[in-house]
C-alpha cells in the first residue's frame, strides 16, 4: 500500500527524552491515521541512532521535514499534516537517575534556599531596621514598651510563612490550586529558551537534522 487516500497527522513536542540508542518516530511524535497499519509502521520508522558512547544529555536537532521525508520513502501518496512543531530537539538520557540521588539534591537544594532565604531577610531587616519601627508602632499603640517577643513580631513570622506558601503554590507537598508554580513556570520558560537557542545554532552551523537538498 502506497498511502494513497490516507492522511497521517503528526504532533511534535519541541523537546523529548529518550532513553535507548535506537529513535523511531513514535518515541518523538504522536501519530494519528484512520489506517491503523500505516500508524503502526510509521511509529517503527528509525530517524536517528546515538553511538554506543554518547554521553548522558547528548541532544540532536532535528526538522519535521525530515520526518516527512523518512515516511515518504515508505508510503509516497499518504498525506502529511504536521500540528506541532516545526523543528525540534530529541535528548538522550540513557540512565534514569536514582530515587536516592534526587531525594540528596532536593534536600541539598532545600538547605541552600533556606540559608540563602534567611540570611537574606535576616539583612532586609537589619537594613530598614523593620525591628525598631515594631517597637515604636507597640509602645504607641498599647501606651507600653514592647515587650522582648511582640504580636506584631508573631504576626509577621505568620505572615511571612502564609506569603511565601501561597507564592509558591504549596502546602508541604500539597497544591493550594492547579495552576504552575511560579518555579515551575520558570523551569518551562528556561527549557523553551535552551530548546530555543540549541535549534537556531543547529540551523545557523547547518548541524540540524534535515531533508536532502
Amino acid at each position: 500500500m502506497n498511502g494513497a487516500g490516507q492522511t497521517l497527522y503528526l504532533k511534535l513536542p519541541q523537546n523529548s527524552i529518550v532513553s535507548g540508542r535506537t529513535v523511531c518516530i513514535g518515541d518523538a511524535a504522536k501519530l494519528e491515521c484512520s489506517d491503523a497499519g500505516i500508524r503502526r509502521t510509521v511509529k517503527k520508522i528509525e530517524i536517528c541512532r546515538f553511538a554506543e558512547n554518547a554521553r548522558r544529555g547528548r541532544t540532536e536537532v532535528f526538522s519535521v521535514l525530515n520526518l516527512i521525508q523518512a515516511i515518504h520513502k515508505i508510503y509516497p501518496e499518504l498525506e502529511i499534516v504536521n500540528l506541532g512543531e516545526s523543528d525540534f530537539v530529541i535528548r538522550y538520557e540513557p540512565d534514569p537517575e536514582k530515587k536516592a540521588a534526587q531525594y540528596l539534591k532536593v534536600v541539598l537544594i532545600c538547605v541552600i534556599l533556606f540559608f540563602g532565604g534567611a540570611f537574606t531577610i535576616m539583612t532586609f531587616i537589619e537594613d530598614v531596621s523593620v525591628g525598631k519601627v515594631f517597637d515604636r508602632f507597640y509602645e504607641r499603640v498599647a501606651g507600653v514598651p514592647s515587650p522582648e517577643i511582640s504580636p506584631l513580631e508573631v504576626s509577621f513570622c505568620i505572615g511571612l510563612a502564609v506569603g511565601i506558601m501561597i507564592f509558591y503554590n504549596h502546602v508541604g507537598r500539597k497544591k493550594i490550586t492547579d495552576d504552575p508554580t511560579p518555579i515551575q513556570a520558570a523551569m518551562r520558560k528556561y527549557e523553551q529558551d535552551v530548546d530555543t537557542a540549541q535549534i537556531e545554532t543547529a540551523g545557523r552551523k547547518g548541524t540540524n537534522i534535515d531533508v536532502d537538498d
